[in-house]
């Protein structure tokens, strides 16, 4: 029987995994991914070591391998994960230093010169990029300012999917997804800009060439399949970004569909048949990526989310947690349980989630939380509902941005992540937009997703339609409640009104201090 194996390089494991042409998991393994802070000058300098990351795919592969009984059922392999981190690499192949992670804040003053010398305005009509302190780019810089005899000596800089694919056959290529991370690669020519290379001074020859996602770049050889259990002369198939990887099997390759990806961070996306690279659209916090499916791009917009309600967890849950203690279960279930007991509207408390700022649609990153409305009647229970309603409110946002900034209509909605398992959560937000949320059962979509590449790129599937069709899985649909909505869409226009009014107090508590 036809195996697919997808790897997926995680900020907290790395994941091997094995499935059937169905989409079935049937062998697994991970190791985690270990973030190091290198320098007792520069603690808050983060790093990836290559030897780690290498060894424990390796370490995943074998475990994954052995437990199917013909590695050679495995027809193909492709890698899957985060952007932007890359790594030297020298013309005898080996590392010349770590990589720098994409929690580093090292390249902070390079961001700032890309932002004086490129602009935000002209870099997002090129590459449909903002400009973040972790890009590729910067970290080229960065090099060049503070390692220039290592960077004399790469041959090329290879992102972290790359290296791994570069360790299993011994090519350097890269895909329009991951290309789309480095600030260099131009969206609508589908190679690297000309004038962003000019403008940074960055070779070209440092840069992997880049290809359509499910393009076979080689095969395992010896060494590779002696580390990792795969089978000499399997092929290797550029897989790409892991949030698009993780896109094809819910379907948001097709335009129309939107995905919500749920967890610590909230993120947005869908398909588009053309870059939309107006200003209109980078100045609202969208950005514009290659998608891994063939002749696509996808529009994104991301917002912490979860990590806020971690807080409140963290800080005003000790009474859950002693009772799940007590009496079974699990404390968030017993705090959701008591939001979901205050009426719609939280008792007339409203939340603006910006604990972290805000990204999208309002772009102002010294943006800070509020809750108004608060009487001596809140309770707990008002308050998690009041912070689970303004995300959803600014869920809201976002979707009027996809009418406005991307000229998309959503016609269906798909949650995954470890935030859509929420029941409340994604329940509330199905009654916000006053459509119904599919919550389907996919097993590891990420890596899945490489894996479908993978088949595409062996012919082992015609197209992304097809394997989608193959590897669907449907789960629970949650149906708005049609007399919430009608509610929410008055109390979002008072929602809308909270940062404006709140903005210039904001500004002069953070001049205070």
């Amino acid at each position: 029987m036809p195996h697919l194996a997808g790897i997926d390089l995680g900020s907290t494991s790395l994941k091997a995994v094995i499935y059937d042409l169905d989409g079935h998991a049937v062998a697994h393994a991970s190791r985690p991914t270990e973030l190091v802070h290198p320098s007792s000058e520069h603690p808050d300098w983060a790093i990836w070591r290559p030897e780690q990351i290498w060894g424990g795919v390796c370490e995943s592969l074998r475990e994954a391998t052995s437990r199917i009984k013909n590695p050679g059922d495995i027809k193909a392999v492709a890698v899957t994960g985060m952007g932007m981190d890359g790594v030297p690499i020298g013309k005898d192949g080996r590392w010349l230093y770590p990589f720098i992670s994409w929690h580093c804040p090292r390249t902070a003053p390079q961001q700032q010169w890309w932002l004086q010398h490129v602009g935000a305005e002209k870099q997002f009509s090129i590459g449909g990029n903002p400009v973040w302190a972790f890009n590729t780019a910067l970290r080229i810089l960065w090099m060049r300012e503070h390692e220039p005899k290592i960077l004399a000596q790469t041959d090329k800089w290879l992102l972290i999917e790359d290296f791994v694919n570069f360790m299993l056959c011994g090519e350097k290529a890269t895909d329009y997804s991951m290309a789309s991370s480095t600030l260099l690669f131009d969206q609508t020519r589908r190679a690297y800009s000309d004038e962003l290379l000019n403008l940074s001074g960055i070779d070209r020859a440092l840069l992997a060439d880049p290809k359509p996602s499910g393009t076979v770049i080689g095969a395992v050889h010896a060494k590779a399949a002696a580390a990792t259990g795969l089978r000499v002369g399997t092929p290797v198939v550029l897989g790409g970004h892991d949030m698009l990887c993780g896109a094809l099997p819910a379907g948001a390759f097709r335009p129309g569909v939107v995905l919500n990806i749920v967890g610590t961070w909230e993120m947005v996306l869908t398909a588009l048949d053309r870059p939309v690279l107006t200003p209109e659209t980078g100045a609202t916090g969208w950005w514009i990526d290659s998608h891994v499916a063939r002749d696509r791009y996808a529009g994104i917009g991301c917002v912490v989310a979860g990590d806020m309600l971690g807080w409140f967890r963290k800080h005003f849950g000790f009474e859950e947690e002693q009772r799940a203690q007590k009496e079974g279960g699990v404390d968030w279930d017993y705090l959701m349980a008591a939001a979901k007991e205050v009426p719609a509207g939280a008792g007339g408390v409203m939340f603006l989630p910006h604990f972290s700022g805000s990204t999208i649609p309002v772009v102002d990153p010294n943006s800070s939380g509020a809750f108004v409305g608060l009487r001596n009647i809140t309770g707990k229970g008002h308050l998690l509902r009041a912070m689970v309603e303004g995300l959803n409110y600014q869920f809201l946002q976002m979707l009027a941005g996809l009418q406005s900034s991307l000229g998309v209509t959503p016609e269906r909605f798909v949650a995954v992540g470890g935030g859509a398992q929420n029941a409340f959560w994604t329940q509330n937000k199905a009654d916000m937009v006053g459509k119904p949320f599919e919550i389907p059962q996919i097993e590891e979509a990420t890596p899945l997703g490489a894996a479908i590449l993978a088949g595409i790129g062996v012919g082992l599937y015609r197209d992304e339609q097809e394997a989608f069709e193959r590897v669907y899985r449907a789960g629970r649909v949650l149906e708005p409640d049609l007399r919430l909505t009608a509610q929410y869409r008055e109390r979002f226009q008072i929602f809308q009104r909270l940062y404006p009014a709140l903005k210039e107090m904001q500004t002069e508590l953070r001049k205070l201090g």
